[in-house]
């Protein structure tokens, strides 16, 4: 079969349908929006939707939140450059997840906090509470908004000849409205409405590309053996299995199980037995990125081989992979149902960033400086909080494409450097009472010397392109391995200070570790709805729906190993 052509990314002209499809979808989501924005607010219907949301709106919510343009783009673009490998984050997310529901939840909710340095303020002291609400605010430049923005622009430059400056404008804009207007909320409820959106554009267009190729087999066929295997050699300079296995759930531990935007949908249910569910029925959901995402990489490496640039055997410019196949393959309708959820997957990622960024902004800072401030006052620097992040996004875009040709592995990379010391201090800090905070701290400012340091180098040689020594060698370290390094040497700081110092009293650790979780809390209100444990069928459901996704994942990853 002849499945190669001469075909090149040229700019499609939208159909009235495509225009109406996504007029549609703008329609639907400043609706909810906006009938959010007229309901009363105070600060915990604002930040965290009055604490009652459900378990479905949860899961599609963790979906949403997580899933981007750069997953279009990056996912699609690293399954181009070297095949399936990269979906082990997102499989590896699922059992993450689990973590989240079943480990994590109940500490967050029993104590009642809004935010995570909150609850780091509440284990440990203060200062770690600033560095976790700092460092998490730069994570979200570098890691979410910037890379947002960028992924999006490729896609609708490439696709509809989209200026990527209005692009950005316009979206940060549409994004920011609805988001201020109606909260958490809001964020919440549009995100069900572009989970929808989004796996449905993607199906669309991983079905017709799986016609077009010949099916899994044709697609087999077309591209080497080697792109179909998930674990990859220790020597791989990508996805080694060492760093898969080992690195990447460091990763995954902080990013789903205490950064404040994905939490922030668990701390929003109504009950913890609903949180958990949320939590499972994402895992689900996270199932589908590898088939939805991942493969529409292959087969565009497969149809269009001609496209793609190699130097030494390696794809360097994987990124153009989704919108090669929206460009060539679909008709239309389609494209507007396409860009619709490339749009879904923007604003949705967008608007839990900025409201949980405003979120930590308003009471990690402002409501320590003025902690007599109002409701009002409280929901008004909310609103108001996102505008230098924006800007500041918008300027590290450039900079993005010097750290790697593979938006994906830039993304997971930044994270690597920020992740290790932070779950670090909370897996050992609910595990084990005597860790105190002087501990704590010391292994968080350390993680940041390492991490930092290592990406100063790495922007650094994409210009100065050091040949040797210390610097070469400590670049050239992969960097899951580099993550696996931060973690043992952040651990071993954390216990060796924690010992040269007191343990902290019991009572001030009521509810926040495994030894005293059932100690009384004062600071918590008895009657809080949200503290509500799971019923007796609740629980019986959420194993059993645990023990199945557990189980798919299994059999997924024998089947790709």
């Amino acid at each position: 079969m002849l499945l190669a052509s001469s075909v090149a990314i040229t700019n499609r002209v939208l159909a009235p349908v495509d225009i109406a499809i996504i007029a549609v979808y703008f329609l639907i989501i400043f609706g909810i929006g906006f009938y959010f924005a007229k309901k009363g607010r105070n600060s915990e219907e604002y930040f965290l939707a009055g604490r009652n949301i459900g378990w479905f709106a949860i899961g599609a919510s963790l979906f949403v939140s997580n899933i981007s343009t750069e997953h279009f783009i990056g996912l699609a673009g690293s399954g181009a450059s070297s095949g399936l490998a990269a979906g082990n984050f997102e499989w590896e997310a699922c059992l993450m997840l689990l973590l989240l529901g079943w480990v994590f939840v109940p500490f967050y909710l029993r104590s009642n906090v809004f935010t995570m340095p909150e609850f780091l303020e509440r284990r440990f002291n203060r200062n770690c509470a600033n560095y976790l609400a700092t460092i998490s605010v730069i994570a979200y430049i570098f890691t979410k908004i910037s890379v947002h923005l960028y992924a999006a622009a490729i896609v609708l430059q490439r696709v509809v000849s989209w200026n990527q400056w209005t692009v950005a404008i316009v979206l940060l804009v549409a994004t920011g409205i609805y988001t201020i207007a109606g909260g958490l909320a809001a964020v919440i409820y549009t995100d069900l409405v572009q989970t929808i959106i989004l796996l449905l554009g993607a199906l669309a267009l991983t079905l017709i590309g799986l016609d077009k190729v010949g099916g899994f087999a044709g697609l087999r066929a077309a591209i080497p053996d080697s792109y179909f295997h998930m674990f990859r050699p220790m020597s791989d300079s990508e996805f080694p299995w060492t760093g898969i296995v080992f690195g990447a759930p460091i990763l995954g531990l902080w990013y789903w199980c205490t950064d404040q935007v994905i939490v922030q949908r668990v701390l929003s249910a109504r009950d913890e037995g609903h949180a958990k569910a949320g939590t499972i029925f994402a895992g689900f959901l996270k199932v589908l990125p590898v088939f939805l995402l991942v493969v529409p990489g292959l087969i565009a490496f497969a149809l269009y081989p001609e496209l793609f640039t190699k130097v030494n055997g390696q794809v360097t410019n994987g990124n153009i992979a989704f919108p090669s196949l929206i460009v060539n393959l679909l008709p239309t309708g389609i494209v507007g149902l396409m860009i619709a959820a490339l749009l879904a997957a923007l604003m949705g990622a967008m608007s839990s960033v900025f409201n949980s960024a405003s979120t930590m902004i308003t009471l990690d800072f402002y409501k320590k400086v003025r902690p007599a401030a109002s409701e009002a006052q409280l929901v008004l620097f909310g609103r108001i909080a996102t505008g230098g992040m924006v800007v500041l996004g918008l300027l590290w875009v450039p900079f993005i494409e010097r750290l790697s040709t593979q938006l994906w592995i830039y993304l997971q990379s930044v994270q690597a450097y920020i992740s290790p010391p932070i779950a670090v201090c909370f897996i050992f800090g609910i595990l084990w009472p005597r860790i105190n905070g002087e501990g704590a701290l010391t292994s968080l400012l350390v993680g940041f010397v390492l991490g930092a340091g290592r990406f100063i180098m790495e922007v650094l040689d994409k210009t100065a392109h050091y040949q040797s020594g210390f610097v070469r060698e400590l670049v050239d370290v992969n960097f899951l391995h580099y993550s696996i390094f931060m973690f043992v040497v952040c651990t071993a700081v954390l216990i060796a200070v924690s010992m040269m110092f007191p343990a902290p009293e019991r009572k001030k650790l009521a509810g926040l570790t495994f030894a005293t979780v059932d100690d009384k809390i004062e600071t918590v209100t008895v009657n809080a709805p949200h503290l509500t444990r799971e019923t007796p069928r609740e629980r019986k459901m959420n194993i059993a729906f645990s023990l199945l996704l557990i189980a798919t994942i299994t059999v997924l990853w024998i089947h790709f190993r």
